[in-house]
């Protein structure tokens, strides 16, 4: 592991954590942001460069020295965090996608926030498209019901009940404190003792299904998870289009929450739903669908194990061991 710009702050407020995958384009909006909005909060702001080859090391060293700048081995999103997050001592740590930018508040008030409800674990704040559509970032963990629920389209429905949706679609609450069971990891804001108590992300899961995971282990930790509109931020989601391997990735990572976390009939029941969900894609008709139906496809193939996994398989354990990485970084 190389870490550039000096060592982490002596016990800073917050450390921010951006993991960059080629994503240079997006830092200098997003980093702009995060200092503007700093406030009173001591920042550890964290750029992992995720073998990029798109200059995000000399973007951040070169516009933003008081950040610093950790190198990984590109194992997926958990995995970065975690390189970051081995390397950082503040209070707070905060996982921010690269394509977001602050528009209000400040982290000095979110950390006071969090200092007033010691029982928090994890945070999540209001979040808009870059459309200015509101994004239903409150969610409740999958079953094998709302999986059911998205696969016949039931999920979309905001008369639906909980039990048949995994969003929270009632856009009124987003404008309150709420308790939720995850919230998405754009934004993810968890304690210190959150972390050490339930553990770091799960390597086995190269792109999504991370925030769930984590959001349960610390909640079974005893932690409480909340929305609070106390911040507001613009994620540029959705700005790739249809990708056929993040679809199938998506619904890989599914299948292996199910295993890490359901019993043998719920998990059958659960993993059913969810290529039933694909299935059902892979069929419908028009052109403009396409895109779609290619990579509902792929999904399936993978979820049947008739492909390999999009990224290469899963690693053994959820946190590979630091000299691992040390290695790989050196050779």
């Amino acid at each position: 592991m190389s870490t550039t710009n000096g060592a982490a702050p002596e016990r800073a407020d917050l450390a921010i954590v951006i993991v960059s995958t080629n994503e240079a384009r997006w830092l200098t909006a997003c980093l702009t942001s995060v200092y503007a909005h700093a406030g009173s909060a001591r920042l550890d702001v964290v750029v992992v460069d995720n073998e990029s080859t798109d200059g995000t090391r000399a973007v951040v060293e070169e516009h933003f020295p008081a950040a610093r700048v950790v190198d990984s081995v590109n194992r997926g999103f958990s995995h970065a965090n975690n390189r970051a997050l081995e390397t950082c001592t503040a209070r707070y740590a905060l996982l921010l996608n690269p394509d977001t930018e602050v528009l209000d508040g400040t982290f000095g008030e979110l950390v006071a926030e969090m200092d007033r409800r010691p029982d928090v674990g994890v945070l999540g704040v209001r979040q808009i498209n870059g459309d200015g559509a509101l994004s239903e970032t409150m969610r409740r963990f999958p079953n094998a019901g709302r999986a059911l629920g998205d696969a016949l389209g039931l999920e979309r429905w905001r008369t639906r009940p909980s039990w048949l949706g995994e969003r929270e679609l009632d856009l009124s609450l987003y404008q309150t404190e709420q308790e939720c069971d995850w919230t998405v990891g754009a934004f993810l804001l968890a304690r210190r003792e959150a972390l050490l108590s339930a553990g770091l992300l799960d390597e086995r899961f190269f792109l999504f299904s991370d925030e769930p995971d984590l959001c349960l282990r610390i909640k079974r930790a005893g932690w409480r998870v909340l929305h609070l509109p106390s911040m507001t931020i613009v994620h540029h989601a959705g700005k790739a289009g249809v990708k056929p391997k993040l679809v199938a990735q998506a619904a890989l990572a599914r299948r292996i929450y199910a295993y890490k976390h359901f019993g043998t009939p719920h998990r059958q029941l659960y993993v059913g739903a969810v290529i039933a969900r694909y299935l059902i894609r892979a069929a419908l008709p028009g052109a403009e669908r396409r895109a779609g139906r290619q990579a509902a496809r792929l999904a399936v193939k993978v979820l049947l194990g008739r492909t390999a996994p999009p990224f290469g398989p899963p690693p053994v354990t959820a946190v590979e061991r630091a000299s691992d990485a040390r290695h790989e970084l050196a050779a």
